[in-house]
């Protein structure tokens, strides 16, 4: 509601209903769930009498000017995140590419293609314990290639 005043009153008028409400309760469902559903129900009813105003972003507006048309700015695309996310990947890519065979095959097992260290074991014919070891031995090394780009 953004106001404490009528936050306030919709929980009163919620406890009202309920216990107005109290024979058509349901033992076989949970109280909380019922009471929670009586709750959305008056602050939905609360915002409708309220009239709010509102306009739709795909019609335009009539004013006393004419007729507008809404623009609405896409905040959630920052060139600067995308460059620098792209570059994060290729640095990834290039270390994980710089890695020895070994290493590099299970990484790519592990991280790329999501196999488990089990299934990565029964592909390389290897024990689980020398792929665990390879994946450990792996990430340490991107560890160090990667510092280098921070």
């Amino acid at each position: 509601m953004r106001n404490n005043e009528e936050a306030q009153d919709l929980v009163q008028e919620t406890f009202i209903k309920a216990f107005g409400s109290l024979k058509s309760y349901n033992p076989n469902y949970r109280f909380t769930t019922w009471l929670y559903k009586i709750a959305v129900n008056s602050s939905i009813d609360h915002i409708r009498k309220k009239k709010i105003q509102t306009f739709s972003l795909d019609q335009p507006i009539d004013t006393k000017d004419g007729r507008v048309g809404v623009e609405v700015a896409d905040m959630s695309y920052h060139p600067e995140q995308d460059l620098s996310d792209k570059q994060k990947r290729l640095s990834i890519t290039d270390a994980i590419n710089s890695l020895p065979e070994k290493y590099r095959q299970v990484i790519i097992m592990r991280h790329q293609e999501d196999k488990s260290y089990e299934e990565i074991a029964k592909i390389l014919r290897a024990p689980v314990g020398t792929v665990k070891a390879r994946i450990f031995r792996a990430r340490e090394l991107l560890k160090k290639k990667l510092k280098m780009f921070k």
